[in-house]
């Protein structure tokens, strides 16, 4: 009789519906400040300090939070399409019920980070910075990640789809049902780390030279 396969747990999504929201043309973004239901479309805080502000219900289309200091700050139940900052810092950032579309981000500091129910679609990210981050049910699709660093995350349910990943760093991260199939990548280091992982045939023989150097065997 055959082995069953393995059973594949993916994210688990909730839906995001946002409603009778009010439109901000100019917002004056403060810090610390909660703002609930509002939809900002093509605003600028670039620049501005808004460590531990918290934003829910909220969306916002085409906003640029380049080089914004969003240390500590809140995400709830927000979808954010075009997202534009070449330098995002959101170190210590929960995200939790958010959609995020096509967004072009530079360097992506949200190390220590907590991330529940995310979706990301589509879009380019040269660095993206999740050391020590802790991240369930999250799905990211159709994205270019030059360099994706989840160093001693806590990665559960997270699945990426149709991606391509230029370096993966795994090195300490805890990994359940985390789904590489149908992904590219062009390194991964950490392969100590790789227990919990899902590849498919194809990716193996990708990573067979990898992990023969990495236990030291020699292949004649």
């Amino acid at each position: 009789m055959a082995a069953r396969p393995p059973k594949v747990t993916g994210p688990r999504l909730s839906p995001i519906l946002l409603e009778e929201l009010t439109d901000d043309p100019a917002p004056d973004f403060q810090r610390g400040v909660r703002y609930d239901g509002v939809r900002y479309i093509r605003a600028a805080a670039d620049g501005l300090e808004l460590s531990g502000t918290d934003f829910a219900e909220c969306e916002f289309q085409g906003v640029s939070f380049n080089d914004t200091q969003l240390r500590g700050a809140t995400f709830r139940d927000c979808i954010l399409v075009e997202l534009y900052a070449p330098v995002f810092t959101a170190a210590r950032t929960t995200w939790r019920d958010v959609r995020i579309e096509n967004p072009r981000l530079g360097s992506a500091e949200v190390y220590e980070s907590g991330w529940q129910s995310v979706r990301i679609d589509g879009g380019k990210l040269d660095f993206l910075n999740l050391r020590g981050a802790k991240l369930m049910d999250v799905l990211i699709t159709d994205c270019i990640i030059n360099e994706l660093d989840l160093g001693s995350a806590a990665v559960t349910r997270v699945t990426l789809k149709n991606c391509t990943i230029g370096t993966l760093d795994l090195t300490g991260a805890k990994l359940k049902d985390f789904d590489l199939r149908s992904t590219d990548f062009r390194t991964i280091s950490g392969l100590g780390s790789l227990s919990g992982a899902i590849i498919d045939d194809y990716q193996l023989s990708l990573l067979a030279p990898l992990l023969a150097a990495h236990l030291g065997l020699v292949v004649l």
